[in-house]
């Protein structure tokens, strides 16, 4: 069949919503709770420098390479892929490089939409009081009794679903656009409002040390992998968005100037969130931890204990869902985009089934915590493990790597060059050396780091 192209329809209304949008599908929950863990676990200040090097080299290369092939496309990936590939004289197998995006943001949305239902579920018990003067005993419990209950997480699994679903079958203009309009400025008061309290808890001097003092001494080889792993995660690279939001880009935005923004703006929350969270925690002589024990456990107790805490506590958990929210409809888009224009589908209908076939898989997460916890896939590893492992450290790191080759040396360099705004050739050749050559190495450095554990576990190494 005949692709359609979108040029002349779904475009993003300015360079700022897509600036927005984008920011959105970066910011998510591993914002709130992993990036200041990390940071303050490994150098501090120093592990800031190294991340923000990181972004530099791998994160914002691979993001130009994915928004200018969107842009040059106007398609979903997948077809995206197919375009490009015909204009390069490449084989069409490239194509499976589409696939392989969608496949993977689709299963990481599986799960994602779990855990989000946690923490909507923790706004409700947080505002009507729950855990008002509780201690560490209930307040765990309370996390347990959660995830042991199916049919609670599944019903707050399918509230998010519903919401998201909503949102990307009105479109870009009347939903992705209308709903970034409202939740990112919205996100960005609430943090606001926490960094105010946080600022004035009397923990925030210990906080802001354990994220921002130079320590070199805790500064190694694993932590140069951390960051890199961080700098490609954060930014939502690998799973087709950014080649599916980049269709949608005006002609006359700077893809270099605006992805440059979008790191800055991501890097920005993830800092702030992490000047929001950890004053609070060290001002109620509270342990850190990571991950869910820090978002589910830890903060609940010390909102608990503190004045107007079911207040605060409620704009923590409302700031955490609206962060999974932009990033669900992120990875809703490539999968909604290929099917719309495969067979000429509504949009609406596409969105139903789509929400119904990933709420479906995301039961296998849902179960993974309570009835299939001693089911296992692989070695060690339950449904949920499985599913997380397989999308984030192999589908996305191999697609990430991939994508960035294709377009450092695959892609006519005047594609590149007029995609990018550049004339100069030392330029073009600077960004074949960044884009063609540091980024992929830093990808495949994360890959082999992530993936030799499971290895040397599955052959007892």
């Amino acid at each position: 069949m005949a692709l359609k192209d979108n040029s002349s329809q779904n475009r993003w209304s300015s360079r700022w919503l897509f600036v927005l949008a984008a920011a959105g599908s970066a910011v998510g929950l591993g914002n709130i709770w992993k990036f200041p863990y990390i940071a303050g676990e490994n150098g501090g200040g120093a592990f800031v420098l190294i991340y923000l090097v990181c972004i530099a080299l791998v994160g914002i290369p691979i993001m130009i390479s994915e928004v200018l092939m969107g842009r040059e496309g106007r398609s979903s990936p997948i077809h995206t892929m197919r375009i490009l590939a015909k204009k390069a004289g490449r084989s069409q197998r490239w194509a499976l490089l589409g696939w392989l995006g969608v496949m993977t943001g689709f299963l990481i949305l599986s799960y994602y939409a779990v855990i989000a239902g946690w923490a909507i579920n923790y706004f409700w018990l947080t505002a009507n009081g729950t855990f008002d003067g509780a201690g560490g005993d209930f307040v765990a419990q309370a996390f347990t009794d959660l995830q042991a209950d199916p049919m609670r997480m599944v019903a707050y699994q399918t509230a998010f679903m519903v919401v998201t679903i909503w949102i990307v079958g009105r479109g870009v203009t009347a939903g992705l656009e209308r709903a970034i309009q409202w939740f990112m400025p919205a996100l960005f008061i609430l943090l606001v409002v926490l960094l105010i309290y946080s600022f004035n808890s009397g923990g925030f001097a210990q906080g802001w040390a354990f994220m921002f003092d130079l320590k070199w001494d805790a500064v190694g080889p694993e932590a140069w992998l951390i960051a890199m792993g961080q700098a490609f995660f954060t930014l939502s690279l690998g799973m087709g968005t950014m080649m599916a939001y980049g269709a949608y880009v005006p002609e006359d935005a700077r893809l270099s100037t605006t992805v440059v923004t979008i790191a800055l703006l991501d890097t920005v929350v993830a800092i702030a969130a992490g000047l929001a969270i950890f004053p609070i925690v060290f001002a109620n002589g509270l342990e850190v931890s990571q991950g869910p024990g820090l978002t589910f456990v830890t903060l609940p107790l010390a909102f608990g204990q503190m004045p107007f805490g079911a207040f605060f506590g409620a704009v923590f958990f409302i700031l955490i869902s609206f962060a999974a929210i932009t990033s669900a409809i992120s990875l809703t888009e490539p999968a909604l985009a290929y099917l719309t224009e495969e067979y000429n589908a509504k949009r609406q209908r596409v969105a139903i089934s789509l929400g119904v076939v990933c709420w479906v898989l995301g039961l296998g997460t849902v179960f993974s915590f309570n009835i299939w916890s001693d089911v296992f896939v692989v070695g060690e590893l339950n449904f949920f493990g499985f599913v997380d492992y397989l999308s984030q450290n192999i589908m996305l790191p191999l697609g990430g790597m991939l994508i960035t080759i294709f377009a450092a040396w695959l892609l006519p360099r005047d594609m590149i060059n007029r995609q990018l705004g550049i004339s100069s050739p030392a330029v073009s050749w600077a960004w074949r050396i960044v884009a063609g050559i540091l980024a992929p190495l830093g990808v495949l450095a994360i890959f082999i780091y992530t993936v030799w554990p499971l290895i040397q576990n599955l052959f007892n190494l």
